[in-house]
């Protein structure tokens, strides 16, 4: 998902009652968000807030 980030991907997950999405970065298992897919386009607001959650773990991890 380059729209959030570099390295990041999504996972998807499908269930009976959903279709679930799992967003995450590979240098290190840094989980974003999970939420029920119920549109074909990701929610801009899981996009802001993936990219204010991985801005903080940035700013963390440089400490």
């Amino acid at each position: 998902m380059p729209t959030i980030g570099n390295r990041c991907h999504e996972l998807r997950v499908r269930d009976e009652s959903a279709n679930w999405r799992l967003i995450y970065r590979l240098d290190a298992i840094v989980l974003l968000d999970v939420f029920a897919k119920k549109t074909g386009k990701t929610p801009a607001t899981v996009i802001r807030s993936c990219k204010s959650r991985l801005k903080r773990y940035d700013e963390l991890s440089r400490s």
